[in-house]
């Protein structure tokens, strides 16, 4: 006896034109690459909830490369004074956070004592040395040339964390001197000293004001409607950075 059920299922699939055949097409898997992601999770323990544990970071993880690809298109469109594509590129980088932190929600059901079976087997691995949130640590101007040392032993992750710096920061500090001086301000090199820049002090945005930028450990920006803008670093005004 043949199931009722059989012939309802290859109608609907017919309805719906759905294609079954993928031999020589891209597929759904094929296109995500699902085959490298799913084989990813490598438990080194016996314990039933490490899984649990490894994809919850494997999932952060990606959502902070989704963050940094946001993150650096609003820095491009900052530079250009493309507001509003920067301010739907940060709006979505909220909701990601919002993402990161509801997913908690799934660990915390793991146990304490469910966590101690487990630890020992990750040795001294930490999510403090996820580089991933150090760059976006950093591009939002949090940096701390001592959170690079986690990243010594990898050259190539070393040199994406300190190519982050405060981009997000400097760039719009940038934006908002041209927009009140009507000049763009020459971008200053940051340097891995730890220290964050200062943000600009904005007067006026009549003609003929100054936006100038408050002296920070790298120098200071200063424009006016009526001159060049210019770049004095402490060496340049005999002034030691503090």
């Amino acid at each position: 006896m043949t199931c009722p059920f059989h012939h309802e299922g290859e109608r609907i699939v017919a309805d719906e034109g759905a294609k079954l055949d993928f031999s020589r097409d891209m597929s759904y898997g094929d296109y995500l690459q699902l085959d490298a992601v799913l084989n990813a999770q490598k438990p080194l323990s016996p314990d039933h909830n490490e899984m649990l544990f490894i994809v919850q970071h494997q999932t952060s993880e990606l959502w902070m490369k989704l963050m940094l690809h946001e993150l650096s298109a609003a820095v491009a469109h900052v530079a250009k004074d493309d507001l509003g594509s920067a301010f739907k590129m940060l709006a979505r980088v909220s909701k990601i956070m919002e993402q990161l932190v509801h997913a908690w929600d799934v660990l915390a059901t793991m146990t304490p004592p469910e966590y101690s079976a487990i630890r020992p087997y990750l040795s001294n691995s930490s999510g403090f040395q996820s580089w991933q949130y150090r760059c976006i640590e950093f591009m939002l101007g949090n940096k701390n040339a001592a959170m690079l040392k986690p990243h010594g032993h990898r050259p190539d992750l070393l040199a994406k964390v300190e190519a982050a710096g405060a981009r997000l920061r400097c760039t719009t500090n940038r934006c908002a001197c041209w927009r009140a001086a009507a000049l763009p301000c020459r971008p200053a090199t940051w340097s891995g000293t730890g220290r964050s820049p200062t943000r600009p002090a904005m007067r006026s945005s009549r003609p003929g004001s100054r936006c100038t930028a408050i002296r920070s450990s790298t120098g200071i920006c200063t424009s006016s409607a009526r001159s060049s803008p210019t770049w004095k670093t402490p060496s340049d005004s005999g002034a030691s950075a503090t």
